[in-house]
């Protein structure tokens, strides 16, 4: 039988050119076929990006036309107001006017000059509020709606008009009113193939409401407002996938030709001479197998495969979990393992949100390509797209976040940790992610509630280029200064010396070379002692000012030409003076480990400050909830909206910082700039190392027993005593196992006084504890 079917297999010839005929017609007609797409698409892509552009306008007609509906009944209404009897019985002049209004959910009446507003406590007050109010004295013209969230979900559109005469009010009402028929107007308002979004604030640091169509879709730079109001709609118009030139009169000559041809050489591939009834010819395989029977044989069952099963839960450490991002020891805590299954974490919470596409980047450290690799897997495990970004300061993965409109990135960083420490910084649909969000990580994990079996793609982009040229295109020195710049051998080295000589400065770099040993110093810029060759450098070279950047690159560190140490309170101080300039009233957020010095410049600038928890992902999130312009911590991160995105940029911030320098309308130095900055007597960051978790159980000890006598306490991070004179804080560190305390005081007696009260507390809950002063 074998040599029956090698005759018969030898005996098949094939024509070797009516085959190269098919393959070239059918590519020619493939071909064609794709160039009729391609004009199909050129020819609809004006009219569709117009669609989408009609809806951006019938959007904001519709929700201008219902703010105007909506101020229209609130000024009918005060127009009839009895000013006598506003000013005899104001409790009776209220109830009398919500009665009229009962959409109304908050009425509050303030006097014309708004002294209560100016003098209230604004934590309980409220700082949007508050700001909102003062705003609307210095209006041009109408005061401005806007949005606030109260709990939960619940966000109301709020409005403050006047009584009487706008020039000279003689009160002031707040109204808050429903959000929901201003929701109701933009769903309304379907896009054909763009995506609409509702936004508060400007087109570089807003904060989207809501949204409505293609995920896909590219934003505009700039959206359109809505009259009235601090709302705007921007438009994201569709992407189309055109490869050929957009002129649709040669993409419709390349399909005919290519249609036209393909067809051609098939017709004439019949028509050939040749080998036709040979190959009709061919044996088939009933010609060329024996078939004589040949003797049953007993037919082997094979077992039924068993029902495929989840893999067993596997046991992560859970203490990796911490407030604000997800950080072990490389090896111990933190495996590939531990990588792949975050990432399948991650990848389940984006597929519950409908979030398919995420943007992953890592920092300098020897272990960042094996754990990005692992994360990258476990997130296409769960089925999402990865954008790798490659090795890139964390600023750069929010930045790319925004670039390529997925609103979600992960940063695989051990950020100012020892080099054996790495970790993840995790951004999911815009919000950073934290506390009750990490732990929803973890229980997935513990459960082994992950998605399985998905095929997310995998994409390389370097998207360096373009956050530099979108700094350096916004942000410019007016005069040319001399900086040294220490990276500490982190990956901003990659980066930050391209970003400041491209704004104008001489850089001079210390320690640019990325190596995730770390072999000169650490890079932790919050460290005096890491900052003892800078101060060297910037001494030895002349240079006007040193700045020093962590690991990743989200915070900054600043040296006078004399060497002087400008710890990160007074330089929010400079950034916040410069933001109120053009956002009069915006909420200033600072943490629990900054100078009680910060919140009198704050007011005296005109803005509105709000102390809060330490940590990146809780500023971020209290600066979504109130609209804040520019937040900072002790450690070095600065957080502006006002021109940027809202995320920690120690780059960034030091492009900022060199532009309110530079630009100084007096042309002062460095020096005589921050001597407008008021500090007293004040201790760096100390720091208490602690087992792993011990540090939590000492506070938690430390909060029950300790006693301040007449001092105001502030627990919502740590412990923090004010007395007039100075304050005290220790705190736990949500990165390592460490306690951090800060003194800060107006004189060296009073700051001694402050430490002596915090030791005795300190050792009444551990003699043996050994304190850094």
């Amino acid at each position: 039988m074998a040599i029956d079917i090698a005759r018969g297999l030898r005996g098949r010839q094939i024509d070797w050119r009516r085959l190269l005929w098919l393959a070239t017609g059918t590519l020619l007609v493939l071909l064609g076929l794709f160039c009729a797409w391609q004009t199909w698409l050129i020819a609809d892509e004006d009219s569709a990006i117009a669609r989408v552009h009609q809806a951006q306008d019938q959007a904001v007609q519709a929700m201008a036309a219902e703010l105007a509906q909506e101020r229209g009944v609130l000024e009918h209404a005060l127009a009839g107001l009895d000013l006598a009897a506003l000013q005899a019985d104001p409790a009776q002049a209220t109830a009398s006017l919500r009665s009229k209004l009962p959409q109304v959910q908050v009425l509050e009446f303030f006097s014309g000059s708004l002294d209560e507003v100016l003098h209230a406590n604004y934590r309980e007050f409220g700082y949007a509020k508050a700001a909102q109010l003062m705003a609307a004295q210095t209006a041009d013209g109408d005061t401005l709606a806007q949005t606030i969230a109260r709990s939960g979900s619940d966000r109301r559109l709020t409005l403050v008009l006047p009584v009487g005469a706008a020039q000279r009010p003689a009160a002031w009402v707040w109204f808050e009113l429903p959000f929901a028929p201003m929701q109701a107007r933009f769903d309304a308002i379907l896009p054909t193939e763009g995506r609409l979004e509702l936004r508060q604030g400007d087109n570089r640091g807003d904060m989207r409401l809501l949204a409505n169509g293609a995920a896909s879709a590219t934003n505009e730079a700039q959206g359109k407002p809505v009259a009235g109001s601090t709302l705007n709609v921007v438009a994201a118009l569709p992407g189309a996938y055109i490869v050929l030139p957009r002129f649709w009169p040669l993409t419709a000559l390349l399909a005919l030709l290519g249609l036209g041809g393909g067809a051609y050489l098939l017709w004439l591939r019949d028509r050939l001479p040749g080998q036709r009834k040979t190959e009709l010819e061919e044996p088939i395989l009933s010609d060329v197998i024996d078939n004589t029977p040949e003797p049953a044989k007993p037919v082997a069952v094979r077992p039924a495969k068993p029902a495929m099963t989840p893999a067993a839960p596997v046991s992560v450490d859970p203490t990796i979990f911490r407030a604000y991002d997800v950080r072990g020891v490389v090896g111990k805590s933190l495996t590939r393992e531990v990588a792949q299954l975050l990432g399948q974490a991650i990848g389940t919470v984006m597929r519950e949100k409908g979030l398919h596409e995420i943007v992953v980047g890592r920092d300098g450290r020897l272990s960042g390509p094996e754990l990005a690799g692992a994360l990258s897997d476990g997130l296409r495990e769960a089925g999402i797209d990865v954008i790798d970004i490659g090795a890139v300061p964390t600023p750069v993965v929010y930045y790319a976040a925004y670039r390529f409109n997925t609103g979600s990135g992960v940063a695989v960083t051990g950020s100012h940790n020892p080099p054996d420490y790495n970790g993840f910084k995790i951004v999911v649909g815009g919000e950073t992610l934290s506390e009750g969000a990490i732990q929803d990580l973890y229980q997935r994990i513990a459960s082994n509630a992950l998605e399985r079996g998905g095929k997310g793609s995998l994409r390389h982009i370097d998207v360096v280029p373009d956050y530099i040229e979108r700094i350096t295109s916004d942000v410019q020195a007016e005069r040319r200064m001399k900086i040294v710049v220490d990276c500490g051998n982190g990956i901003p080295g990659a980066v930050a010396p391209q970003v400041l000589e491209g704004i104008g400065c001489e850089v001079i770099p210390l320690y640019c070379d990325v190596d995730g040993t770390f072999p000169n110093h650490h890079p932790d810029p919050s460290d005096p002692h890491n900052l003892e060759d800078l101060i060297l450098a910037v001494k030895s070279t002349g240079a006007d000012l040193g700045v020093a950047f962590d690991g990743d690159g989200d915070r900054l560190g600043v040296i006078t030409k004399s060497g002087e140490i400008i710890y990160p309170d007074r330089t929010l101080m400079l950034f916040a003076r410069d933001v109120l300039s053009r956002q009069p009233g915006a909420t200033i957020i600072y943490d629990v480990k900054c100078t009680g010095h910060l919140k009198g410049q704050i007011l005296d600038a005109g803005g509105s400050p709000l102390m809060w928890r330490t940590g990146h992902s809780l500023i971020k999130s209290k600066m979504r909830e109130t609209g804040a312009e520019l937040a900072g911590e002790m450690s070095g991160h600065f957080f502006f909206k006002e021109r940027w995105y809202g995320f920690d940029d120690g780059i960034y911030a030091g492009a900022r910082l060199l532009e309110i320098l530079a630009g100084d309308p007096e042309e002062r130095t460095p020096e005589e700039i921050f001597a407008t900055c008021p500090k007293g007597v004040s201790t760096p960051e100390l720091k208490i190392e602690m087992a792993e978790g011990e540090h939590y159980k000492f506070m938690e000890k430390f909060r029950q027993t300790a006693s301040f006598g007449d001092a105001a306490l502030t627990t919502i991070d740590g412990v923090r005593a004010d007395w007039p004179d100075g304050w005290g804080l220790v705190r736990p560190s949500n990165t390592t196992p460490i306690l951090v305390l800060r003194f800060d005081a107006d004189n060296e007696a009073a700051l001694k006084r402050i430490q002596k009260v915090f030791r005795e507390q300190l050792h009444a809950v551990d003699p043996a504890l050994k304190l850094p002063f």
